[in-house]
């Protein structure tokens, strides 16, 4: 695995050594259930999953009341689209969300869809994958009672005007949820400063466990209240049941207080070898092209085309380095990117389209050794693709009619 380069930390981040060691005693000798309160074993496991809770809340700059363990974001935006669409049943069914969000919302509102419990808008993002709030205030209506606007896309990195998309939802007094398990970490993130009510993250996003998750609840102005997906024994304010996964909590809780420690470290780390890796893939190779904004996106991705290279075939190319043509919850399917699709995006374009995706131990070496072998490998496809020839003469592949007569 030495040999290996890893540029998919959008996928997931590798466990860092600080976060394993905080770790360890909760899953040897310290194994006792939080919800015990009649022991020293109980009352040692209480005591870590309260500090992880400071450490959480502090780096989004909440309250440890407000936060509340799952087993990842894809829970979270469950109870956060479920709760929220239950709890308030009195006073509408509307909700508001986007086209490029992740599946983990756009298969939860589809579901509340189908069962009739809501009528859901998806947004249009346009052709950088950006809304703006007027779309927002547009689409709003009397009965609208959750926004879910998700803060960084996963697939391409861009970011979402959300400080002004939450003070609209809080003048129109709707609840305001966002996905942040993309961003969480890898930028700032202020709950009252983005004007947040709920959001959600994933412990393994920013060099933590697998299998943990958080969902920010706010306390106060508005008051969140979520009806529980999960029931039976009333843990996490009644909104998530079960006992707790002490060890994966310790985990995140560490894992944050690390990204608030190195946070500007990690951002200006991530960026030097993002820039540097598509200044490379640029000045190297023609028909190129960055998906999205190239400039309201997170330091460490890009999300790049290779004219008349099938991105399968571009992975399958370069063995050594681990990329994606999309996200890893949708990687088994053949289908071009919806995100992209969203975009206005091509099918050939989109086919061939990888993410890159920065982190913290990734090494400038590594970054080199990496667009080096991409260039070798682009270069050799397009060597045996006759469309390339095509496109360096101008022609316009979308403008011909391939049937046969």
């Amino acid at each position: 695995m030495s040999k290996l380069i890893y540029l998919d930390n959008n996928a997931t981040t590798p466990l860092d050594p600080r976060v394993l060691e905080a770790m360890m005693p909760y899953l040897t000798h310290e194994y006792g259930n939080a919800a015990s309160r009649s022991h020293q074993f109980g009352w040692a496991a209480e005591e870590a999953v309260a500090q992880a809770r400071e450490h959480v809340a502090a780096l989004i700059g909440a309250s440890s009341k407000e936060i509340i363990f799952t087993s990842g974001a894809t829970e979270s935006d469950n109870i956060a689209i479920k709760g929220a669409v239950e709890m308030l049943a009195h006073k509408g069914r509307h909700v508001i969300t986007v086209k490029t969000e992740h599946k983990a919302i756009l298969d939860t509102c589809k579901y509340l869809e189908t069962k009739g419990l809501a009528d859901v808008t998806y947004l249009d993002v346009a052709p950088n994958g950006l809304i703006t709030v007027d779309q927002v205030r547009d689409a709003i209506r009397d009965d609208t009672i959750i926004i879910s606007v998700m803060h960084a896309n996963n697939e391409i990195g861009v970011l979402q005007p959300i400080k002004e998309i939450g003070a609209l939802a809080r003048e129109k007094n709707i609840w305001f949820h966002t996905d942040a398990t993309q961003s969480i970490g890898k930028i700032p993130f202020d709950v009252d400063d983005l004007n947040v009510d709920i959001a959600s993250l994933s412990g393994h996003k920013l060099y933590g466990p697998k299998g943990v998750g958080v969902l920010y609840a706010r306390r106060r102005k508005p008051r969140i209240r979520l009806a529980p997906v999960l029931h039976g024994g009333g843990h996490e304010r009644g909104m998530r049941s079960g006992t707790l996964n002490v060890p994966g909590i310790v985990g995140i809780g560490e894992a944050c207080r690390l990204a608030k420690l190195d946070l500007a470290k990690d951002m200006a780390h991530a960026k030097e070898l993002r820039d540097a890796f598509e200044k490379r893939m640029v000045e190297a190779l023609d028909h190129v092209e960055i998906n999205g904004s190239a400039e309201h996106r997170l330091p460490n991705t890009t999300n790049l085309s290779f004219s008349c290279v099938e991105g399968e075939s571009l992975i399958m190319g370069i063995p050594d380095i681990a990329v994606s043509s999309g996200s890893a919850c949708t990687s088994a399917s053949l289908e071009p990117s919806y995100v992209l699709r969203a975009l206005g995006v091509g099918d050939e374009h989109a086919h061939s389209s990888i993410r890159f995706s920065f982190g913290r131990f990734t090494t400038k070496e590594e970054t080199e050794r990496a667009a080096e072998q991409l260039i070798s490998t682009v270069t050799r496809l397009r060597e045996m693709s006759p469309l390339y020839e095509m496109v360096k003469e101008g022609i316009d592949l979308s403008t011909i009619n391939w049937t046969a007569h």
